[in-house]
């Protein structure tokens, strides 16, 4: 019997690595509901204005936004809704042990579908970037797209 595949998209936070250090990343699990699921799987949720922050013990996303479900009826869900994250008691102590640290922050850096066909949201321990650092990723960046450049003349 074939496995059936279906392409999902994955949502990327571009604007992550140009604005943070990311310096360590996590897989956690998302509690969405059906017409959430829906819209997701349409391309349609933005994470450039999330984040993630600790209310008790756990852990939630908020300024997520998926769109809302176009055949969604009555049960449409809220496109900014605060979503809670799933994570292992262990990873959750880390994250909340570094982040009592100055300067850092958690942030989703991506929402895509695993092989078990299971949403899940890349989130990472990151610290802010300055001005010139962010100058030194562009020039960075140049350089590198200059040598490709010259290398395939």
């Amino acid at each position: 019997m074939a496995e059936k595949r279906t392409h999902t998209p994955t949502i990327v936070n571009r604007r992550a690595e140009y604005e943070f250090f990311l310096l360590d990343r996590f897989q956690a699990g998302i509690v969405l509901t059906g017409t959430e699921v829906k819209s997701i799987r349409a391309g349609k949720a933005q994470l450039s204005e999330a984040y993630c922050f600790f209310q008790g013990d756990e852990l939630w996303v908020k300024n997520l936004h998926i769109s809302p479900y176009e055949q969604g009826s009555v049960y449409n869900h809220e496109p900014r809704r605060l979503r809670k994250l799933l994570l292992t008691a262990r990873e959750l102590r880390k994250l909340r042990s570094r982040l009592d640290e100055p300067g850092m922050t958690i942030i989703p850096t991506k929402l895509y579908f695993n092989e078990r066909n299971i949403c899940k949201l890349e989130i990472a321990l990151s610290r802010g970037r300055k001005a010139p650092d962010k100058r030194d990723r562009i020039q960075e960046r140049d350089v590198k797209r200059e040598m490709a450049r010259r290398g395939t003349d």
